[in-house]
């Protein structure tokens, strides 16, 4: 299959090739019949605007001319338009003036007529052609090149509703749903009260993830609220083994993030440190502001193996990608036999 210069070299040739044929006929039905002088013209005057149309593509797009706003681009290509139409001109009155003085050719009437007004109307004419042809492939690609983008833009965002759906059913772990419907049998006899509390609890927790793809920000208050309904929620499975400590000023209730960054992490600290740590342990949540920079940590009992170091899984991605848009950052560390997971969120 021909390469996209391969194929603009054969587009081009056809175009100056079909102009120049056109050309001679005109000249030939109108201009008082064909003379060797106005057939020298037409050959120069195509094969010049067939070299100064490639020149112009070659020089565009090595300097990354159509990477440019419009505007930029139409003045670029105008003034290289203009001054090649200028050398395609002066190119052919040189050869022209030496081949008369030779004797090689001839032209009908007076000769060459090179008058101010007459090189001008003839320096006009060129620039209205490569002009044209200029703009035609120029904006043909263009399109494309917008086309292009669309479709990356719609990749991306189907992408993105891929990873958040993806996200949501991570949310909605049968095991999470299963445990907690599992101690509400228990608790209905046990403990009315709680059951009750549970349901609420479960409740809330369900409607934030149903509801989270719907908002592009929460605040640190709500997201509290929310990862205080889910941990009441393991806390009757896990019992004393899970231990929450929430320390966030109520001055920072107001900070923004987004909607399940700060449960994303206290579930991972579940699942993958005190479930799995013997005993379990302490899960602590901090945060503070600095400057315009909010950061939030979940600290947990545990190590980090090497899935977690590189930060892989649903939930892992669902964050990278959403704080690489609003120009964010999430860390894991360990430290002293804890896990600490790190936001960083502008304000």
């Amino acid at each position: 299959m021909p390469t996209a210069a391969l194929r603009f070299g054969l587009i081009n040739a056809a175009v100056w090739c079909v102009y120049g044929a056109v050309s001679l006929a005109m000249g030939r039905a109108f201009a008082g019949g064909e003379s060797s002088g106005y057939t020298l013209v037409v050959i120069l005057l195509t094969v010049l605007l067939w070299t100064a149309s490639a020149s112009l593509r070659r020089v565009a797009l090595a300097r990354g001319w159509l990477r440019c706003e419009p505007l930029a681009l139409a003045w670029r290509l105008g003034f290289a338009v203009a001054g090649l139409a200028l050398l395609v001109q002066a190119g052919i009155a040189v050869v022209l003036f030496f081949a008369l003085g030779q004797g090689w050719v001839t032209l009908h009437g007076t000769g060459a007529r090179y008058s101010v007004g007459a090189a001008f109307g003839y320096w006009v004419n060129t620039v209205i052609m490569l002009a044209l042809w200029t703009g035609v492939w120029a904006g043909r690609r263009m399109l494309r090149r917008a086309r292009e983008s669309e479709v990356a833009a719609l990749r991306a965002e189907s992408a993105r509703s891929a990873l958040e759906l993806d996200a949501l059913r991570a949310r909605l772990n049968p095991h999470f749903v299963f445990n907690a419907l599992n101690n509400l049998r228990a608790l209905i006899l046990e403990d009315p009260g709680r059951a009750r509390e549970l349901v609420t609890r479960l409740s809330s927790t369900l409607r934030h993830a149903l509801e989270h793809s719907q908002h592009e920000w929460t605040t640190l208050g709500e997201e509290i609220s929310v990862v205080g309904d889910y941990l009441a929620v393991e806390q009757v499975h896990y019992e004393s083994r899970l231990q929450p400590r929430i320390d966030v000023s109520d001055a920072l209730h107001g900070a923004r993030l987004p909607p399940m960054a700060l449960q994303l992490l206290v579930e991972n600290a579940i699942k993958h440190g005190i479930a799995r740590t013997a005993g379990g342990g302490v899960l602590a949540i901090d945060a503070e502001r600095r400057g315009d920079v909010l950061i939030a940590r979940v600290t947990n009992a545990g190590r980090l193996d090497d899935g977690a170091r590189a930060g892989t899984g649903v939930g892992h991605a669902f964050l990278h990608e959403r704080l690489a848009r609003i120009g964010g950052r999430f860390e894991l560390s360990e430290h002293d036999g804890r896990v600490i997971a790190t936001l960083e969120i502008p304000q």
